[in-house]
């Protein structure tokens, strides 16, 4: 669809019409002068042989051309779809106090956020993604974006507290990612949630809870288990074992059709993001196509001169 981005400039395309009024008026002026001789085989004698409908054709290929020049003073644009990519991961970091056990070296947290950078440096720079941590409760540390610094930045910030909110976290990411854009596309975003984690949840909404709102929003859950059976951690001067609660996460990985794995590793990591479905949404952006009426009066211009030159031995 063509439109203008001056339209006011259009008001030019009235003195070109004003000029092709007056063209019409003077053929039809001629012709009237023409029947005031009633000597026909006079006149014939008289006039030379006429160009007939030539004459007409180089007028109007100028007044085309002066036509065109006008509508090119009003930068004329025609719409188009700019896409964007909407594919958007949410990454939720458990940072519960048992991710200080050092089963995993150099220990669970440690090899969580070096996972997760990892991650963040493989995913393609299209996709969205976000950050939430997660312990007593779950928090976005960084909504869905494609600044990569500002996530690495986050996950280089994290701090331990008490208790696992896995629910909570789940809940938390669905919500960060019904902040993102439409940007033309119907409906929401393809999305994944990977959720690195290590024990059981002992605080916030349940799992099973979460695992139904994911589904239902049709984001997969992609969890990993970071830790061994054999885990400790020192809480308060007291050594407690801190096993890995793997049936909860496999369970959610299975229900929202996500992926369950029991160590953290790049190669394991890009397999969350190759499945991902891609939802190009559209920015509708215009396009100034001014040369392209320029040239075509340019062109309709040397038509009418060569035609003119050619018939009349002169120009128009």
């Amino acid at each position: 669809m063509i439109r203008f981005l001056q339209p006011w400039w259009l008001l030019a395309v009235l003195s070109v019409l004003l000029v092709a009024g007056a063209y019409v008026y003077r053929q039809f002026r001629r012709r009237t002068y023409a029947m005031k001789f009633t000597n026909v085989e006079l006149l014939r004698s008289l006039a030379p042989k006429g160009l007939g409908w030539r004459r007409h054709v180089a007028a109007g290929a100028f007044l085309l051309s002066l036509l065109s020049l006008a509508f090119a003073m009003a930068r004329p644009s025609i719409d188009r779809e700019e896409p964007l990519e909407r594919a958007t991961v949410m990454l939720a970091i458990d940072v519960s106090l048992s991710m200080e056990a050092d089963d995993v070296q150099p220990n669970r947290i440690e090899a969580a956020q070096e996972a997760a950078k990892a991650f963040v440096q493989e995913l393609p720079p299209t996709y969205n993604l976000g950050l939430v941590s997660f312990a007593k409760s779950a928090n976005v540390l960084v909504s869905p974006t494609k600044d990569r610094a500002a996530v690495i930045s986050g996950i280089d910030g994290l701090t331990l507290a008490e208790a696992t909110a896995t629910g909570e976290a789940v809940f938390t990411s669905l919500d960060a990612i019904r902040t993102v854009p439409a940007d033309g596309a119907e409906g929401a975003p393809p999305a994944r949630i990977v959720l690195l984690s290590d024990g059981y949840r002992t605080s916030g909404r349940s799992v099973e809870d979460a695992a139904a709102a994911a589904e239902a929003a049709n984001v997969p859950v992609s969890t990993i288990a970071f830790g061994t059976d054999t885990g400790v951690v020192d809480i308060r001067g007291q050594l407690q074992r801190v096993p890995v609660d793997r049936l909860s996460l496999q369970q959610l990985a299975d229900k929202t059709k996500g992926y369950f794995y029991e160590a953290a590793s790049v190669s394991e990591l890009k397999q969350v993001y190759e499945d991902m479905g891609s939802s190009i949404g559209h920015r509708v952006e215009p396009r100034e196509v001014t040369q392209w009426y320029a040239g075509v009066a340019l062109l309709l211009g040397l038509v009418a001169g060569a035609m003119s030159l050619l018939w009349t031995s002169r120009l128009p």
